[in-house]
């Protein structure tokens, strides 16, 4: 009787998981925007700023695997990028001779597993320990990479690097990758399946475990996981995917050269603009690679005070907002999906020509003060903002200072209105969750 009764009671049914409709929204115009991004921008330089921009994405994505989700503050991840581009560039020269059968659309794989071997060898020590002591080991180790380079000009090409052509092997359909477009494309589809992996990487076991590690590594200890373990698998996973960006940066530069692509400086750069973008979501590092790319690109080439500026830019993000440009992005996303947004319309506007006069009159100064000391030669006057001004005379001078402290002044009392708004829009957004949650 109780058989019967239960095996009608407990029918059998399926569910199935509705899909997440946002998700494959995001993914789609994702492909999308990378499809049609060399259709709309045409130009032979904005064609090179989106191949950069394709790679840099997947080696910040990959330090993010360390910073944002292993909370592991890494000085040294140009090591893995730089081998993996020389890994796959000697690749590249082998298989233009026939020595080995590599086409060129699995070179980045190869710059990969060279990036994973040298995480395996490097990371067994570096993640040993954590915090502090991790970042100084890494960049020790980075350091030590960059000196041996000049030790071994055999394999790093000494100061002049390594050169390659990319054009080897039969055409496969007509594509042979001598085009920049063709190249671009071929960064395009590694961005988006490199980007899906990751992105994938952080629902399995081990990256959830890995953030475990990152806010509470006694914890994990305690209930029996070795930490060391995770972060080494970690490393080696992050490793793997720069490596897979200095091969696309190989194929894409047709030359590899150690003290641009190992140096310090280089590990910095990935860490200063995943900071930037917003380490603690995963779609920063991606805002971070555009950041990269429009600083070393176009605004080094608008001023020679360009690293002033990155370097401003840094500090203030780090005081006011240490979660990034994403971080601003999803707290002003918040705001408008409470409906809450248009009463912020008016502030924002009077911070953005608050900000606009500020930056323009310290923009001048700056400027102004590096012509004086490196274009002296050329004489007093400088062309900015399409005006010429005279650094000879105190006139141009005093505008400068003065819309500085006018933009400064007008600022501040704009940011008081602005934090008044912001607050009333954050206490009614709490309410109204606690008042749902109450239902």
């Amino acid at each position: 009787m109780s058989s019967t009764m239960s095996s009608t009671t407990a029918t059998p049914y399926y569910r199935f998981k509705p899909l997440n409709v946002g998700r494959i929204l995001i993914w789609s115009l994702f492909a999308i925007a990378l499809i049609v991004a060399p259709l709309i921008f045409k130009s032979s330089l904005a064609l090179t700023m989106l191949s950069q921009i394709g790679y840099l994405i997947i080696i910040c994505l990959s330090y993010n695997m360390l910073l944002g989700q292993g909370g592991m503050l890494s000085f040294g991840h140009a090591v893995y990028v730089g081998l993996g581009s020389f890994i796959a560039i000697h690749t590249m020269n082998l298989a233009s001779k026939g020595s080995v059968p590599v086409p060129l659309v699995f070179i980045p794989l190869v710059g990969g597993l060279g990036g994973a071997f040298f995480a395996v060898l490097f990371g067994f020590v570096t993640t040993k320990k954590s915090g502090t002591t991790f970042a100084m080991i890494t960049l020790g180790i980075g350091e030590l990479v960059a000196a041996m380079a000049l030790m071994f000009p055999g394999f790093f090409g000494g100061e002049g690097g390594i050169t390659t052509d990319r054009v080897y092997g039969s055409p496969l359909l007509g594509i042979t990758f001598g085009p920049q477009v063709q190249v671009y494309y071929l960064i395009a589809v590694y961005c988006f399946i490199c980007t899906a992996l990751m992105f994938a990487f952080t629902g399995t076991p081990l990256g959830r475990m890995l953030n475990a590690v990152r806010d509470n590594p006694e914890r994990v200890e305690f209930i029996g996981y070795n930490t060391q373990r995770v972060r080494y698998f970690a490393f080696i996973i992050a490793g793997f995917f720069g490596g897979i960006g200095g091969g696309l940066a190989a194929i894409n530069f047709e030359i590899v050269n150690a003290a641009d692509s190992l140096n310090a400086l280089r590990s910095g750069g990935y860490l200063l603009f995943t900071f930037l973008g917003g380490a603690t979501f995963f779609f920063g590092p991606m805002i971070g690679a555009v950041l990269l790319v429009f600083a070393s690109i176009l605004l080094s080439e608008l001023s020679k005070a360009w690293l002033l500026y990155l370097g401003l830019a840094f500090l203030l993000m780090v005081m006011f907002a240490p979660g990034g440009v994403a971080s601003l992005i999803m707290m002003n996303v918040r705001v408008a999906a409470f409906g809450k947004f248009k009463r912020l319309v008016a502030p924002y506007i009077g911070l953005i020509l608050a900000s606009a006069v500020m930056v323009v009159g310290a923009a001048v100064l700056i400027e102004m003060i590096y012509h004086m000391q490196l274009n002296a030669a050329l004489g007093p006057k400088v062309r900015l903002f399409g005006a010429e001004l005279d650094t000879s005379q105190s006139g141009a001078w005093t505008v400068a200072a003065g819309l500085l402290l006018v933009g400064l002044a007008a600022f501040e009392v704009v940011r008081r209105k602005f934090v008044v708004v912001w607050g009333h829009a954050q206490e009614e957004i709490e309410a109204e969750i606690k008042r749902r949650d109450s239902l």
